[in-house]
């Protein structure tokens, strides 16, 4: 019993240590992107953290599956892209390489070997289309030695995560979260137009349920809520693939943000050809989503002029879907004066009301009386199982 016991004890150390060396890490990557602070605006430095992270994830899994095929014999094959993509691994050229980016961090001309990689993943990855920075990190005019020591620190990620619970992309999408998290916390208000806390999209998604069908997002930002409605649907023992996803983003580089968000974590989804307002250019003007989840940007101002949407063939809704109800317990249209009356609180139970209840003609000392000896019936039923074993 004590050796039993002795190595229970050390399998709780090692847990403990093995989690706060991951927030450890964590902090200590996010201390690195600060110090970018000065020579780039905190707005900007998201973009160049989370590029980074991207490419080297994805350069880790290209080594991953050439390794594989040369352990197989298919040594012949390392260059062929198919061998990549049947397996959902992203080809990389040389020059498209982590490892190169990193063997050359110290050179001069660092920030366009950067931006060659990045663009060259693109264009050998039609998936990837519009998904990555073009020529950013030459023009933000970065620091060599600060893009060289965060390139440094972003190696030592390890997104091998055959040794815990988590695949790799999870492991990276985690990365990924709690650098949107901390990026939105020191933007303020201007965060909310790529991220939604968590909190706030896990209710979404726990409310409607998305377990098979089209969901649609019409402002997306960085892609929280289809990240979170897949872990929906494998939390419940779902098939991710009865999900199909599709979003809009207008803002040109969160609309990268989110491209990369999914395709770390290895989502597939359709935002449309390019960046675009939903209502001025709808990418997706034939779809008929099962699922419509937004947090939109409600402290914007002067989005339109009074003109404009205003016979907008949207508003209408569809045809087929038959005249609206009010039912009693179940729903409400309530009107905004109703609203007002209730000093603008929302909550259903002042609209809906309770659906009224048919007499059974059972008096209700009657049905008192059968319901308290069901109950005590039950109760004296449990402590029986309880006895036999089946309790606690």
């Amino acid at each position: 019993m004590a050796k039993s016991t002795s190595v229970d004890s050390t399998k709780k150390k090692v847990t403990k240590k093995t989690a706060t060396k991951t927030v450890n890490f964590e902090e200590a990557l996010w201390d690195t992107a600060n110090k970018l602070r000065g020579t780039v605006e905190s707005s900007e430095y998201k973009h160049v953290v989370l590029s980074l992270i991207f490419l080297k994830f994805i350069s880790d899994k290209f080594e991953d599956r050439k390794q594989q095929l040369i352990d197989e014999g298919q040594g012949d094959y390392v260059d062929m892209v198919e061998f990549y993509t049947m397996k959902n691994v992203f080809y990389l050229p040389n020059e498209a390489r982590w490892n190169f980016v990193k063997d050359h961090a110290k050179q001069d001309n660092i920030a366009i070997l950067v931006d060659t990689a990045l663009h060259t993943v693109e264009k050998s990855n039609k998936s990837l289309k519009g998904a990555l920075p073009d020529n950013y990190f030459s023009r933000l005019g970065l620091e060599n030695s600060k893009l060289a020591a965060l390139i440094d620190t972003i190696n030592n990620i390890n997104t091998q995560a055959s040794e815990c619970h988590m695949t790799e992309e999870d492991l990276v999408g985690r990365v990924y979260e709690y650098f949107l998290g901390r990026f939105a916390a020191s933007e303020g208000k201007g965060g909310g137009e790529f991220y939604t806390p968590k909190s706030v999209v896990t209710l979404i998604a726990e409310m409607i349920e998305p377990y098979k069908g089209k969901i649609y997002d019409p402002c997306c930002g960085s892609g929280g809520m289809f990240v979170q409605s897949i872990k929906f649907v494998n939390s419940h023992n779902g098939n991710q693939k009865d999900i199909s996803i599709y979003g809009q983003e207008n803002t040109a580089t969160t609309y990268k943000l989110a491209k990369m968000n999914l395709a770390i974590r290895g989502i597939s989804a359709n935002f449309g050809e390019v960046p675009a307002n939903t209502f001025f250019k709808d990418q997706h003007p034939d779809l008929k989503a099962d699922f419509i989840m937004a947090n939109p940007p409600f402290n914007q101002k002067q989005w339109r002029t009074d003109a404009e949407l205003v016979d907008d063939y949207r508003w209408e809704g569809q045809k087929e879907a038959g005249k609206y109800e009010d039912i009693a317990g179940f729903c409400k249209s309530a009107t905004l004066e109703e609203i007002e009356k209730n000093d603008y609180v929302l909550t259903p139970g002042r609209y809906v009301g309770a659906a009224e209840i048919e007499d059974d003609g059972i008096a209700f000392e009657v049905k008192m009386k059968e319901l308290t000896e069901t109950l005590f019936k039950q109760m004296d039923e449990a402590k029986e199982l309880e006895g036999l074993g089946y309790g606690g």
